[in-house]
């Protein structure tokens, strides 16, 4: 049956770096993805015009699948100067309106500030009292989970994308001002290598990775 399924990013084009391929996998099924992005993701680089972030994450959004996106606009890399339970707040309202069974987030260890603060907000908003949830998975970020100290990012969950790896690949490819040549970790060619790298630890051809946060068991399942 299909599920609503609710994707939680600091940045526009992190959803897709940590779990476009599996997004699009949601999609193809015929679950429901919702897309909430914290931060506009622009202003701090580009100023106040921006670069048309809001622009590539629609393209991004068609290419996966993702049927709804909720920009909340919350400044760029600035999520520790608000109180987090303003941020929480928010995240509340679309977790109780979507009532998702599976939620993606950022991974709370990553050098970046904004993923910390927003994984700690995403852990409130998500609590076992939100009876929907059955699971929550934290995604690593390409230039953000690697670059952090100490290396606390440890896998237990493996997503076979080998059919989507290139829809992952195109949705990137939206953020032109994120796409960095090759051999930096946001290259479009080292999105593709990261992938099968994952992948090949669980003899697939390309895999996106998630540490479980919390997982609830009923009706007598057991986990696997």
């Amino acid at each position: 049956m299909a599920k609503p399924v609710l994707v939680i990013a600091a940045h526009p084009d992190d959803q897709i770096l940590g779990c476009g391929g599996t997004v699009a996998l949601h999609a193809a099924r015929g679950d429901r993805v919702t897309a909430v992005i914290a931060c506009e993701g622009e202003s701090l680089r580009y100023g106040p015009g921006g670069v048309g972030q809001s622009d590539h994450t629609r393209r991004a959004a068609e290419i996966l699948g993702v049927c709804d996106v909720r920009a909340l606009g919350f400044p760029d890399q600035r999520l520790d100067t608000i109180a987090l339970t303003d941020i929480i707040a928010p995240l509340e309202r679309v977790v109780r309106e979507v009532k998702p069974q599976v939620v993606y987030c950022q991974y709370g260890g990553d050098i970046n500030r904004d993923h910390e603060i927003l994984f700690k907000a995403t852990l409130v908003a998500t609590r076992p009292t939100e009876a929907s949830i059955e699971a929550v998975y934290a995604f690593d970020t390409a230039s953000s989970t690697e670059w952090a100290y100490p290396r606390t990012f440890a896998p237990d969950t493996w997503v076979d994308i080998s059919r989507t790896l290139e829809k992952k690949v195109a949705a990137m490819a939206c953020y032109e001002s994120e796409v960095r040549p090759y051999p930096h970790p946001r290259s479009l060619e080292a999105l593709r290598h990261r992938a099968r790298a994952w992948g090949n630890q669980q003899c697939l051809d390309a895999a996106e990775v998630f540490m479980t946060i919390r997982r609830a068991l009923h009706n007598g399942q057991t986990p696997g």
